[in-house]
């Protein structure tokens, strides 16, 4: 049997809906009940028996770092997916982030360990891989991470937590780790996914930066986790990147398979780092949620190009171009509008 944290998220969800092609009995862990329909909702977007298919998956009411409902989630179970993380770049969320990402993955890999499961895949993000000075060096999987950097919140924990990953393999678990860039993909429009960004461009996004960054399709990055497990490679990470592209070209690209104006205008680094402050400022003085941190607004501007070759050639991959996968998640999204 299979099992699969962050189900109800946009990894997780289109995670399950692949798994199912396959026949395998399959588990998954949610947090909350309303959470449930997103999943319904995805499914809904591939078939037409949505609720059949959402029924043949066994759900578990389960936080990661619940140990006694964990138990019971990992019985008889072969291979995990651990796709559940929490995503901010805000600050003051830095426990939070630790708590969940850090130290719900150390409780997956023990209880991994506990329960002699076969195999273990763990979903991170190119944002805990290191960087290099000359923007123009790809970085690949052997980039070393700096520490000393001046990281995000959420980088360090999902870097953190890609540890505790590499230390259960040196305990005896099989695992697998990928570390996807921006995520395209439908059904999830609100929050911190990618489909947010479609969700703000459609409705009028006037700046865009000429940062660079990597981009994949969400059907490649379930595709190429399942593959993985699926194969005898083991104790290694890739990065699952499609193609690098500047921000003004990933926005430009999505208003217009959306039909709408691009962004015109260059919000400079110094725009930006205004921005930021003044976020920090309403943050201190009127207890303002963070929407821009110093690292988020610097990670706009910052050109980093990936290395997809060591997916592409383990497993023999070919990555879907953007100009196909921007269009049809483009088109679920104007199904809703």
């Amino acid at each position: 049997m299979i099992l699969v944290t962050g189900g109800t998220g946009l990894v997780g969800s289109h995670l399950l809906f692949q798994l199912l092609k396959s026949n395998t009995a399959i588990r998954a862990i949610y947090r909350r009940e309303k959470t449930l329909n997103r999943v319904k909702h995805v499914f809904s977007y591939f078939s037409d028996d949505a609720e059949a298919l959402f029924n043949k998956i066994e759900w578990i009411e389960a936080d990661i770092n619940d140990i006694p409902k964990l138990q019971l989630a990992f019985k008889g179970i072969t291979q995990v997916y651990h796709c559940a993380a929490f995503v901010s770049f805000e600050p003051d969320k830095y426990k939070l982030l630790r708590k969940i990402n850090i130290e719900g993955t150390a409780n997956m890999v023990n209880l991994s360990l506990s329960h002699q499961v076969k195999k273990l895949c763990y979903v991170s993000s190119i944002a805990a891989i290191g960087h290099h000075v000359d923007p123009d060096k790809l970085i690949d999987e052997q980039t070393d991470w700096n520490p000393e950097d001046d990281n995000s919140v959420y980088a360090i924990t999902k870097y953190g937590a890609e540890l505790e990953v590499w230390r259960g393999t040196q305990e005896g678990l099989d695992a697998i780790v990928v570390n996807p860039g921006i995520i395209i993909g439908a059904g999830y429009w609100n929050g911190g996914s990618s489909g947010n960004l479609f969700k703000r461009i459609y409705r009028g996004m006037p700046y865009y930066t000429n940062g660079v960054t990597g981009c994949v399709d969400i059907w490649d990055v379930v595709n190429i986790m399942q593959r993985l497990m699926d194969s005898t490679i083991k104790n290694e990470a890739f990065i699952v990147v499609s193609e690098n592209l500047s921000f003004k070209t990933l926005q430009t690209k999505i208003a217009n398979s959306l039909e709408v104006q691009p962004p015109k205008r260059e919000a400079k680094p110094w725009l930006l780092g205004i921005a930021w402050r003044l976020d920090w400022l309403k943050h201190h003085l009127f207890g303002k949620r963070r929407s821009l941190s110093k690292q988020a607004a610097k990670s706009t501007v910052s050109i980093t190009k990936y290395d997809n070759s060591k997916i592409k050639n383990a497993l023999d991959f070919e990555f879907k171009p953007m100009d196909e996968s921007i269009p049809e998640v483009s088109l679920l999204y104007l199904k809703e509008v």
